[in-house]
């Protein structure tokens, strides 16, 4: 797509390289920003190809990397340990997602000041810690995010309760229990945040994925086409929101 700006962008945490990507629209300066944080499987193509769409859109996004080098593990063995070294220390976890940011916020195409944080899966729960833990972020879509993952006890006070929160999840998802969801709506409605919960019917966890159309474990993650699309369009209407909020150009 050579209407669109695209560029590798290097940054450093706790000693390790990451390499996250940039995509943009040509000639965009200060545009509205995403931080978009990858699924379990890294920054993969599927993860490129969601920061192009939304560049299409006039949105400047950097696609994080969070598991550093460009990793893209494959397999349960690969996966596993990388997500639960994040959830053993979660001070490392908060400051890899605020590298991320950091770097986003320096690109000369990004508004520093309207950044929202999107994620997917792994991604998703990164986007809630981010703002839980005082990411400056505008606002926060979280996708199928593990919600097994977040610290139920852990305390939402030092989150900017301007943000505003989109959280797009199956009601069938074992990794986001009705419990868990409303545990965490409770905690945001405590910190005065603005939330909005979108529950969609018989869907599992990675529905948007189109991966989990092969999943050897269909009863908790499946691929469901509709309510992937369904997202999206929720996803797209509140990025549309906040920018007409924070910026008087409207993205399309």
């Amino acid at each position: 797509m050579n209407h669109l700006i695209s560029r590798d962008v290097e940054y450093t945490h706790d000693g390790t390289r990451m390499i996250g990507a940039l995509r943009a629209p040509a000639g965009a300066r200060n545009a509205p920003g995403v931080l978009l944080l990858h699924d379990a499987f890294g920054l993969s193509d599927d993860m490129l190809a969601i920061a192009e769409r939304l560049a299409g859109l006039g949105y400047a996004v950097l696609a994080a990397d969070v598991w550093g080098e460009r990793a893209r593990p494959r397999t349960q063995g690969e996966i596993g340990p990388l997500i639960g070294a994040m959830v053993a220390d979660r001070r490392r976890w908060a400051a890899r997602v605020a590298a991320a940011h950091t770097a986003a916020a320096e690109q000369p195409e990004i508004d520093d000041d309207a950044i929202v944080a999107l994620g997917y899966c792994f991604g998703g729960s990164s986007a809630l810690e981010h703002l839980r833990t005082g990411g400056a972020v505008r606002g926060v879509v979280s996708v199928h995010p593990g919600l097994d993952l977040l610290d139920a006890d852990a305390g939402w006070g030092a989150c900017d309760p301007t943000a505003r929160v989109l959280l797009c999840t199956g009601a069938e998802d074992p990794m986001a229990t009705a419990a868990q969801r409303d545990s965490l709506q409770r905690a945001m409605t405590g910190a005065g945040l603005d939330w909005e919960t979108d529950l969609y019917g018989d869907t599992r966890h990675a529905f948007t994925s189109p991966h989990a159309r092969f999943s050897p474990t269909p009863e908790a993650v499946a691929y469901h086409p509709r309510n992937a699309e369904r997202a999206w369009d929720a996803t797209t209407r509140f990025l549309r929101e906040l920018a007409r909020d924070l910026s008087p150009a409207v993205v399309g």
